[in-house]
């Protein structure tokens, strides 16, 4: 049982990921959560495979050093990047990742237009490509890269004319009635779905990975008995390579609970 009570890590490249560890908590209020960003060297969605691999495994290491006893990659592009190495690697910790939601997205309606937002990276991997091929029979899908969007978020900024602005000329071309549906593809976008519902309209229905991603995890501890026994509400420890007062305080509000911080 001692083993059950170490905390899930939960790793992106910045603050997008507190979207996927809100879920977690959620789901999971008695578990223990370290999270870690790397904000110094977001968004990980512009940079090269070789980096996101060597970046995203350097801090893999840090969080299991740190006691973790599971992980999740609340990162699309990371995940696309180095999930299946880190599960070959750490073949006894559970290590988790996230995918866009398009099989909820295609699976709400009758051959649905699927907008689906992403970085460049994610779109440029085989893995979404895959993804994207196994659907493409069941929905007309638009694969859209959203470069910039991420640095909107990083900085703090979730509404307003200059982050509309940029939404808006982004998002201009899908504004007719083929669209059914927007997938979240990034963990940062969850934060902005406001203003990206605002602009698309009340009938386009919007579907993020963090929830799904949150029962993956709790099905994985479960199988290995690693689920926390306590009944008490875990904590939540923030850890940023943009270590400053500023940082963690937008990572608490992002997070917006306030009673379980640490």
């Amino acid at each position: 049982m001692k083993d059950a009570r170490r905390p899930i890590a939960v790793f992106d490249s910045g603050v997008g990921g507190i979207s996927v560890l809100r879920a977690l908590v959620d789901l999971m209020p008695n578990e223990n959560y370290i999270y870690y960003g790397d904000s110094i060297h977001a968004p990980y969605g512009s940079k090269t495979l070789e980096e996101v691999r060597a970046l995203t495994e350097m801090h893999v290491l840090h969080l299991l050093e740190a006691g973790a006893k599971a992980v999740v990659i609340a990162c699309n592009t990371a995940t696309s990047a180095d999930i299946s190495i880190l599960r070959e690697r750490y073949q006894h910790i559970p290590m988790i990742g996230i995918e866009p939601a398009v099989k909820p997205a295609v699976e709400s309606g009758e051959h649905p237009g699927v907008l689906v937002l992403a970085t460049p990276m994610t779109i440029r991997e085989m893995k979404f490509r895959t993804l994207l091929m196994r659907y493409e029979k069941d929905a007309d899908i638009y694969p859209l890269p959203c470069p910039g969007l991420v640095e909107y978020i990083e900085r703090g900024v979730l509404s307003g004319p200059s982050l509309e602005g940029f939404l808006e000329k982004l998002l201009a071309p899908y504004r007719y009635p083929e669209i059914d549906c927007v997938v979240l593809g990034c963990t940062h976008y969850p934060f902005v779905a406001d203003a990206i519902r605002r602009i698309l309209g009340p009938k386009v229905a919007v579907f993020e990975g963090g929830p799904g991603t949150a029962r993956e995890t709790r099905r994985r501890l479960q199988e290995r008995n690693l689920l926390n026994p306590s009944q008490e509400r875990g904590f939540v420890r923030f850890e940023n390579s943009l270590d400053t007062p500023e940082e963690m305080r937008l990572c608490r509000m992002l997070l917006n609970s306030k009673e379980n911080m640490k």
